[in-house]
């Protein structure tokens, strides 16, 4: 009699498991196909829409005025690539040092404990809060925008999400291979160039592309340093085109031809991303 209630109570246990399991196994899958949909149909839209703005134009002429016959995007996609490409030569080695110092000097210290503390609140500060700041301590000061004001915005989004991932990834490499390397006598910073930072390139690499990723759609902070320019400039201390700025101020507007490069610049800007992921993840793995 025992028995048959002891096998009684552990069957029902079994059947409470496993609704609960199908139960979480049903919300899990439900809440991925909901993120799912909503992400291909913008996909969808955007190769849709995208692709009708693209020609040869958009790559060779610069913006045009309202209700012109042609213009493209070429300033724009100019400025894009040098304001970020100098932003992340300019954040991204100081994020990697300050990580390195944070994982392998700092865990404990009280400068240690301050700067995580700061980069926490850099990392979950508006875009916005960024360009304003910039805009207050440099672009007011100089008296005109330029897109080297651009570019330290940019650079200060950079910063924080470097420095928390190279740290998370230097902290997942086991001390074992520290310790090992110090019983042979190598000094410290040859421990971490040679040995903490090669294991951890792929995951350091990610984190560079997320804030590369991260910063080539802000809008809001180019609005308070770079702004925009309707013609060519190479210029860094004058106002410079960027994709982002383009796409706000053309998508608000009424005009059809502004629309259509909108929606190019958005194509490019998904496009760009994607293949500098899909490169530089082929370029890791065949270095692992």
């Amino acid at each position: 009699m025992r028995q048959d209630t002891l096998y009684a109570s552990r069957a029902a246990m079994h059947r409470k498991r496993k609704l609960v399991n199908m139960v979480a196994l049903t919300l899990s899958l439900s809440a991925m196909a909901f993120g799912l949909f909503w992400l291909t149909w913008i996909l969808i839209e955007t190769v849709r829409l995208g692709l009708g703005g693209l020609n040869m134009q958009t790559f060779t002429e610069m913006t045009p005025p309202p209700q012109a016959e042609t213009g493209g995007l070429a300033n724009a996609i100019f400025g894009t690539l040098t304001m970020v490409s100098l932003a992340t030569l300019l954040g991204t080695p100081i994020g990697v040092l300050a990580g390195v110092y944070l994982a392998e000097y700092g865990q404990t210290t009280w400068l240690g404990r301050i700067t995580r503390f700061v980069n926490d609140i850099l990392l979950s500060a508006p875009s916005i809060v960024v360009g304003l700041f910039v805009y207050s301590i440099w672009v007011a000061r100089v008296g005109n925008f330029s897109a080297f004001a651009g570019v330290l915005a940019l650079a200060m989004i950079v910063i924080p999400v470097v420095i928390r991932t190279t740290e998370n990834m230097l902290s997942l490499i086991p001390n074992a291979m520290r310790e090992a390397a110090y019983a042979l006598g190598t000094p410290k910073w040859k421990v971490i160039l040679s040995i903490t930072l090669k294991s951890a390139r792929a995951g350091v690499m990610t984190g560079v592309l997320l804030a590369i990723a991260r910063i080539s759609g802000e809008t809001a902070p180019l609005l308070f340093t770079a702004l925009s320019n309707q013609f060519w400039t190479s210029n860094l201390n004058e106002p410079m085109a960027s994709l982002p700025v383009t796409i706000f101020k053309f998508a608000m507007s009424p005009y059809e031809n502004w629309q259509k490069l909108a929606w190019a610049g958005v194509f490019l800007i998904t496009v760009g991303v994607l293949a500098l992921n899909i490169v530089a993840r082929t370029f890791l793995r065949n270095k692992q």
